[in-house]
């Protein structure tokens, strides 16, 4: 059975530049779950305090190492779930999320939502992610 990774925009709904509406998979492959990254670094320094764009930076450069140990690139992105403190301007981190996504020909599927707070009241935003990278 041949791989397939297909990126719908059905007639009916809105086609976005920026993601897709329904992704599906086929065949065999790997199935990456990254768990819900923030904008703690590797010395588990949070980066970015009090700063959308910067702590939204740091969890792209997260998100880009997690799939990178995977074998995977932010190209192989089915699904984002983006949660962001409600008192933030979402279009800061869609401006710096789109150095990592708008490169991407055929865009994930992305779910933003508002939320009250994180387990750490200084975290802006979490994002988790479900990537396919197809067997060759």
């Amino acid at each position: 059975m041949e791989n397939k990774k297909e990126h719908i925009n059905p007639e009916g709904l809105f086609k976005s530049p920026a993601f897709s509406q329904v992704v599906t998979t086929q065949g065999s492959g790997k199935t990456i779950y990254i768990g819900g990254q923030n904008a703690i670094n590797e010395k588990a320094e949070l980066v970015g305090k009090g700063n959308l764009a910067k702590q939204t930076e740091q969890v792209m450069q997260n998100l880009k190492i997690a799939l990178e140990s995977c074998g995977a690139s932010f190209a192989n992105i089915v699904k984002l779930n983006i949660n962001l403190l409600h008192s933030q301007d979402a279009r800061k981190g869609f401006e710096v999320s789109q150095k990592f996504l708008g490169k991407i020909s055929n865009q994930p599927i992305i779910t933003v939502l508002f939320v009250s707070g994180f387990v750490n009241p200084e975290y802006l935003v979490e994002i988790d992610a479900i990537a396919f990278v197809s067997e060759k």
